[in-house]
Parts: C-alpha cells; structure tokens; sequence
C-alpha cells in the first residue's frame, strides 16, 4: 500500500517536472536566405513599440524608483534587438530569457503578437520636477510628521520643466494630477483649479497641465487624524483632435458689435462737430454776456447822475412853482431858463442808454443763436445699456471709452440743462427791447417837455400866457415828480440787475470753460472712435484668427513620437508616464510574534516529508 502511493506521487512529480520550461541547446535551423541579426540568428520584425514608464515617487514628489514596460507589436517571430540602459530586465510574456550587453543592447526571442519586456532604470530624471508642499495651520511640514495630525491643511503641487531631460516631452505631453481624500480624514475641500468630482464616497480633486505650461495647484481642507492615498500623475501626448469650434453665431454677433461700433464712431462724429458748435457759441455767448455786463455796470454807474440831474430838475420846477403861485409879481426867470438845457441833457443821455442797451440786444441775440443752433445740434439718440455693455466688452482701449461715454452723458446733460432754461434765455431778448423803448419813451417826453417851457418863455410878456405858464409848470412839476420816482426805480432796478447779472455771467464764463474742456475731450474721442473702429473693422476675421492660433499652439498633430528610454530605439508608437507618490500614514503597531526561523526545505524534502 505504501509503495503504491509512492508510485502514485512520483508520477505527479514527473508531470510537474516535464510541464517545466526546458532550456534549448538546440542550434538554430539552417539559414534559408531569411533576414538574420549580427550574431546569425533569425530576426524578427515589429511594427510598432510602446512605452509605459512607471515611478514611485515619494510625498514631496522625489522620484523613487522607475520601470519601464515596454510592448512590441511583432510581425515576424524572431530575435529583436531594443536599447536602453537598465539595472535589471525580465521577460513579461513568457520564460525565455532576455539578455542585456554592456552596450545597452537588449536581446530576446518573440513569438508574433504582443511581446512584453520590463525594464527597471536607475538615476534616471523624468521631464518634470514636480514638487509637493504641506502647510498645516500655516506652518509647513514633513510628510513623515503629518501623519495623525488634525487642523486646516494646504497642500500645494508644483511642476515645471526639468531642464536636464529633452524638452520634447514637456512641450508636448499633457500632465494629470488626480488627489483622492476620503470623508473620514478631509472635510471642506477646496481646489480653485481644480475639478472635484465623487468617487463612491471620496472625493477625487483632479488638475490639468498643459504643454508647455509650469503649474502651481493648491488644494485646501480642514483635517482629522491625517493620511492620505497616493497622489496619481499621469502623462500622455496632447495629440487628442480636436475638432474646430462652430464661430458661425459667435462672429455674427462680433459683425453686429463691429456694425455697431461704426455707427457709434459716425454718432462721435455728429457729437463732436455739435459739440465743436456749442463750444463756439458758448464763446460767443462769453463775448457778448461780457459786453453787456460792461454796459449795464456802465448804466449802473451813470444812474447817479442820472438821478441827480432828475432831482435837480424835479427840485428846480418845484421851486419855480411855489414861486409863481406865492409871487404875484413877475417872477425871477433866470434859474427857470436853465430847465430845456438840463431835460434836453437827460434826453440824450436816455437815449445814449437806449443805443447802448440795441447795442447789447444785438450781441445777445446773435448769441443765443449760435447757443441754441449749437445745442440743438446735439443728437437726440440714446445708447442703450446692451450697447454700452458689448462696447466694453470689445478688446477697445477703455479709457477711449470711458471719454466715449463721459463726453455722451455731458452733452445729454447740457443739452437737457439748456431746454430747462431756453425760455429765460428767450425772455432776456424781448426785456431788453421793452427797456430800450422805454427810455426813448422818456427822452421823447423830456424833449417835449423842454420845447413846451421854450415856447412858452417867448410869451412871458403877455399875463395870460404868464398864467398860461403858471398852470402849466404846476402841471409839469406835479408830473416831473412822479417821472422822477419811475427814474429812480428805473435806476434801482439797473443796480439790481447789475449785480445779479455778475452771477449769471460768471456762470456764463464757467460754462464757456466746461465747453471748451468738452470740445477737446470730443476731438480726443473722435480720435479714439476712429481708432476704435479701425481696430474693430474686421473683428469677426481677428476672432477667427485667434482661435486659429489658439487651436494651433494645443494642435500636435504633427509630434512624432519617441522613446523615452534610448534615442536609438526606433517605431515608437506610444510613450506615456505613470506616477504616483508614497501613502502617508499612521504607523501600526508591530504585533507580529518572534518565532524561531526555520531551515526552508527544497521540493524533494517536502515531497518525502509526505511519506513520513
């Protein structure tokens, strides 16, 4: 019975010894006019080879160790020759051996289809520095002193371009940054540049290098009894296509915008040359406003004498008339014969007014007319908010349309202003005139009056026309008196509207100098408009050619791939980098029990140890 079950275990060993790999010491079949390498043995082909280069990294990011799995496409069974400088080489796809000379040649034997080597590599730099910062409650730590601690963490992540690995792989290859942090340890996650998105209960915090680009990610989160999962970084070619984006929409709204900064630029030059209009009858309206302050001071000063020289009359025909009513002799005539000289005076001086005030009329009135021709030159349009809007959201230099629509609201403003108060404006014109004829009105009286005491002076020597005269000059200074009180007012009111009127030209000249600041800013507008619309003319075409550019500089579609392990490797297809950084975690206590080590026993040892 025994020997039958060591007949039965000795044949099981058999088959497990003869399903073993057996080294062949054949030698290769004769050579038949088929492609042999430099050492005579059949070589095989391959159409393409791939590249899979995987490291370790610790939590600041340092490289660790590196491998790399390389995968070649075979076409032709036979011996393949690869190149790289490796610590150590094994054969992933069967038992056959893979020999590596000193010159960094790799040598192995492939059936057709897919044939898998490793290669590990030492001291090797991969295209990156990637660099990881932990900062707990703003103070920065060691990733070994993290482990277990509670507080608001920042942890940053930072890449750039190693400058001692060829640049292809930074200009062309896109990086993945994906961080997974579990609930129990990480709440209130924040990652500005990131994409946060669940993954079960996790959340996985994931950032995008461009080609090219150097990064600075940081992600935020309050945390308990800290570990945290391997940081994964992967890099692959940015050669994705990328389809062109539909502008069809896009550039007809940029036309609309382009239309309409034209007919903005047409309405700053209708606004600047009313503007340019009301600045010139605003000087105007300065000129003459001056004038007629100078000539209602000038009237002003002269109504003391005025009123004097009416007092003196007034107090003359007085006295004459209590003379000849008090007097029954013939009166004293002397002082009387000076009375038609001093009304003939006082005529000519009114009139001399009168002539003053057309003159001002005149210059007033040409004035208001340049004044209201210029505002009503002001366009009446209006620029509507969506219209400001896309104006300043146009690629336009903002300060020309800061002038744009600062110079719009001044001239809405004033042209609003000017319509409040056009109808004292217009009342000015008409007031002038009533006042000048007035004061002929009075001239006219005084020289009637004059003439009537000359001609009654020629008839003194008769009683009748002497009581003729008597009534009369009574008559004449009982009027007298009461045009001298409507001179007096007359004069009142020159003094009152003299001084008012150095507020309202003040005012005058304060608005001429805002028209003149407004007519500059407008040339400067009209400038900027030009300039605007010139920058804008093709704008649908300049936003095609940006994201032609834009498209172009992420567009590798002609990058030729090549091997990150030896230039002289050829057909490479793909070549792509895994990364991941060390776990930190808390360390578990050591509860393995000492035993006593045991001599490890070979197979036939076991094997009779079944028998025993």
């Amino acid at each position: 019975m025994r020997l039958k079950k060591l007949l039965t275990v000795l044949m099981s060993a058999m088959l497990v010894v003869g399903s073993l790999p057996v080294p062949s010491f054949a030698a290769d079949d004769t050579n038949d006019g088929q492609k042999t390498d430099d050492t005579g043995t059949k070589a095989g082909e391959y159409s393409t080879k791939d590249e899979a280069i995987y490291g370790n990294l610790d939590a600041s990011g340092s490289l660790e160790d590196m491998y790399v799995i390389n995968t070649f496409h075979v076409t032709e069974p036979g011996q393949l020759v690869d190149y790289g400088k490796y610590t150590d080489v094994r054969n992933l796809s069967n038992l056959k051996d893979v020999k590596q000379t000193s010159d960094n040649k790799i040598r192995f034997q492939a059936e057709k289809g897919e044939f898998y080597y490793q290669g590990d590599m030492a001291n090797q730099p991969l295209p990156w520095d990637i660099h990881i910062t932990y900062i707990l409650d703003g103070k920065e730590l060691a990733p070994d002193e993290l482990a277990g601690k509670n507080g608001t963490l920042e942890l940053q992540i930072a890449t750039s371009a190693n400058g001692n690995v060829d640049p292809v792989f930074f200009k062309n290859y896109m990086l993945q940054i994906s961080a997974t942090m579990g609930p129990e340890t990480f709440t209130n996650i924040q990652a500005p540049d990131g994409m946060k998105v669940s993954s079960g209960k996790d959340t996985q915090v994931t950032f995008t290098v461009m080609p090219e680009k150097e990064e600075t990610f940081i992600i935020s989160a309050d945390v308990t009894d800290f570990e945290m999962d391997p940081i994964s970084i992967s890099a692959t070619p940015a050669s994705m296509p990328i389809e062109d984006p539909n502008l069809g929409n896009m550039k007809s709204k940029m036309q609309s915008l382009s239309n309409a900064i034209r007919d903005i630029n047409k309405g700053v030059g209708d606004l600047n040359r009313g503007i340019s209009d009301l600045n010139d009858g605003a000087a105007d309206l300065s000129s003459g406003s001056s004038d007629y302050l100078s000539g209602i001071n000038e009237l002003d000063q002269s109504s003391g004498e005025l009123k004097r020289g009416s007092a003196d009359i007034r107090d003359a025909l007085q006295k004459m008339d209590k003379s000849l009513q008090g007097n029954a002799g013939a009166p004293d005539m002397r002082e009387f014969n000076k009375v038609p000289k001093g009304l003939r005076d006082m005529a000519g001086g009114l009139r001399q007014s009168a002539e003053g005030l057309d003159t001002l009329e005149r210059n007033y009135r040409k004035a208001y007319s340049q004044l209201d021709s210029a505002m009503s030159g002001i366009p009446n349009y209006g620029i509507s908010k969506q219209q400001i809007q896309a104006l300043q959201n146009s690629n336009a230099d903002p300060k020309v349309i800061k002038q744009l629509l600062d110079t719009y609201r001044s001239a809405q403003q004033a042209k609003g202003t000017y319509q409040a108060v056009q109808r004292v404006f217009g009342a000015v014109s008409g007031t002038l005139d009533k006042v000048s004829g007035n004061l002929r009105t009075m001239a006219t009286n005084a020289e009637n009056m004059a003439t009537g005491i000359e001609k009654s002076m020629k008839n003194m020597n008769q009683m009748g026309a002497l009581k003729e005269l008597e009534k009369g000059l009574s008559a004449l200074a009982t009027e007298y008196k009461a045009f001298h009180s409507g001179l007096v007012d007359y004069t009142d009111g020159v003094g009152n509207l003299a001084t008012s009127y150095q507020d309202i030209n003040a005012g005058i000249q304060e608005i001429t100098g805002g028209t003149s600041d407004l007519d500059s800013g407008a040339s400067e507008l009209k400038s900027g408009a030009e300039e605007l619309q010139q920058e804008t003319s093709d704008l649908p075409g300049e936003v095609q050619s940006e994201v032609d550019e834009m498209m172009d500089e992420y567009d590798a579609s002609d990058f030729e791939p090549q091997s990150f392990v030896s230039d002289k490797n050829e057909k490479i297809d793909v070549v792509q980098f895994v990364l991941q950084t060390k776990r930190i975690e808390t360390a578990e206590p050591d509860l393995t029990e000492q035993t006593d080590e045991k001599e490890e026993k070979g197979f036939w040892a076991r094997l009779m140890d079944l028998f025993r």
